[in-house]
């Protein structure tokens, strides 16, 4: 019975081991850049990318998790490894800043455009000089009988 247990365990634990999706290098590779041409791992032909590749394969047949691996770069290479940079410290700003100039630039779209329709309003008709009170009364006749 303790056989029969530990058999079904064994199973279940091999089942669960391989259900977690295991780490490659292609999804480490386009998160990470070259520290020498600053380019994507993925697309870099220099001499360091090759380097930082069999590194990543290295730390893949270990078994390690994508963030392990990442963290692993970052204590290898630095910092300058990473293609997106963390959300802290002064890196925050590289987040903040394309964000901030895009609503500024969305705000003075917005205002252009609420100047530029509020200049083609119809402006009122110039008044004219007065009319003689005779052709007032033959103007006023006119209408009455147009509204009939």
């Amino acid at each position: 019975m303790r056989l029969l247990v530990a058999l079904v365990l064994l199973l279940g634990l091999t089942a669960a081991a391989q259900s977690e999706p295991r780490t490659s290098l292609p999804d480490v590779e386009d998160e990470v850049m070259c520290v020498e041409c600053g380019t994507a791992l993925n697309v870099s032909q220099a001499p360091v990318a090759d380097q930082e590749r069999a590194f990543i394969r290295e730390r893949v047949a270990e078994g390690m998790t994508k963030d392990e691996i990442k963290d692993a770069l970052v204590e290898q290479y630095g910092p300058d490894v990473l293609a997106v940079p963390e959300a802290r410290g002064f890196d925050l700003a590289t987040w903040l800043v394309p964000g901030a100039l895009a609503v500024l630039a969305l705000l003075g779209v917005a205002s252009l455009g609420r100047r530029w329709r509020g200049g083609r309003r119809p402006a009122a008709a110039p008044a004219g000089p007065e009319l003689d009170p005779a052709d007032a009364q033959r103007l006023d006749a006119e209408l009455r009988a147009y509204d009939r």
